[in-house]
């Protein structure tokens, strides 16, 4: 899945409350084996998608909440990035063992 991501308000935020920069976000999100769960479970309003994916300059799994774009259908606002906890990255790597096990 490809994501069409303005990053101009969610940038500063993730580098200076987690450290990323957008292309950390941006590998994350071009990950192959990235989980999308959109609608996000933990959004209050709905609108946003949280993606889960490995970015290899972090050396590290991450989370990357995207908000629907109302201007731009299929367009994404790029609002925040972390990396993952040991529970998303333990279904991450589960996720990523059972595609492999399938493709065989």
């Amino acid at each position: 899945m490809r994501f069409d991501v303005d990053w101009s308000h969610g940038a500063e935020h993730m580098r200076s409350g987690h450290q990323l920069s957008v292309e950390h976000a941006n590998e994350a999100l071009a990950d192959d084996e990235c989980i999308v769960a959109d609608p996000d479970p933990a959004s209050r309003s709905g609108q946003s998608a949280r993606v889960i994916g490995y970015s290899s300059a972090a050396a590290a799994v991450l989370v990357v909440i995207l908000v629907h774009r109302q201007d731009r259908p299929g367009a994404w606002w790029g609002a925040n990035g972390w990396r993952a906890s040991s529970t998303e990255r333990r279904t991450y790597w589960e996720q990523t063992e059972q595609k492999g096990s399938s493709d065989e």
